[in-house]
């Protein structure tokens, strides 16, 4: 009898327990999915609001860089450098496609320059971030998530180029999060958090997280009334609820979640296999 007494307690406890406590997670502590927070074009509104924020709860966010804008905080965004936030490449100029009328009046879009103008568009910019962070990107973000250049039978990706110079580049304003076993470093999806209240990034989280799924959240301004805004109240409770381990995700950098996927891909690929 007391045997069968046990039997039925364990048998109870088990379908009681939740699913993230039985499975044993793709991620570091047993995670299911794993989440990055990035931020493009180094907006002062990122260290003066956004890093106290990440840095109370111990949260490490990528930013993509632009090194013009970078000036108006040098010293903060080296104290983030040496903080342990990542630092990336978001090019030089920041060209996207000519459509967007206030880039064309500044002279040219994606459409009017060549490979060779964007290469040596990120290098430069590569060459002054390290000078200003003493850090070197790893990471690249595509400005408006575009990666072309030229017009009609002209146009060429500029991915390839992004592929040479970095161990991974970030896209933007993607429909689905990175899948570990088939994913392009050279393009890791991410999706767009400006503008969003807690509740809506839930919900996004909820609807992309398929099995092992890494997400990328990507934003502009913290705190400010700009269209591309990242709300500090909304990045509080998401990084709350991140943190909490019953929520199955684990928190890191898209440099750190991109090296661990890599090196989990290589261990478990047999000798001799690609």
């Amino acid at each position: 009898m007391n045997l069968l007494r046990f039997t039925n307690t364990l048998l109870a406890l088990l379908l009681i327990t939740p699913a993230w406590l039985m499975a044993k997670g793709y991620y570091p502590n047993n995670a299911s999915h794993a989440i990055s927070l990035s931020f493009d074009d180094a907006k002062s509104s990122q260290v003066d609001i956004g890093l106290p924020i990440l840095d109370k709860h111990n949260v490490k966010a990528s930013f993509y860089l632009i090194p013009e804008k970078m000036m108006a905080r040098k010293d903060k965004w080296s104290l983030a450098a040496r903080n342990g936030h990542e630092i990336a490449n978001h090019t030089e100029s920041h060209l996207c496609t000519g459509n967007f009328r206030w880039l064309r009046e500044k002279g040219k879009g994606l459409e009017q320059v060549d490979l060779a103008f964007i290469k040596n568009d990120i290098s430069t910019a590569q060459k002054k971030i390290y000078n200003l962070t003493n850090k070197q990107a790893v990471g690249f973000a595509y400005p408006c998530g575009e990666k072309f250049v030229g017009r009609g039978e002209q146009v060429k990706s500029y991915v390839p180029i992004v592929a040479n110079m970095f161990e991974y580049g970030r896209t933007w304003n993607d429909e689905t999060a990175n899948d570990p076993n088939y994913y392009d470093p050279a393009q890791v999806r991410a999706f767009p958090m400006d503008g969003k209240t807690f509740e809506e990034i839930k919900a996004l989280l909820n609807r992309v997280k398929f099995e092992n799924a890494w997400i990328v959240l990507a934003g502009h301004e913290v705190g400010s009334k700009d269209l591309y805004s990242v709300d500090k109240v909304m990045l509080e409770q998401l990084i709350v609820y991140l943190k909490d381990p019953k929520n199955g995700f684990w928190l890191g950098t898209v440099a750190e979640v991109n090296r661990f996927i890599q090196a989990k891909k290589r261990t478990n690929t047999p000798s001799g296999k690609k």
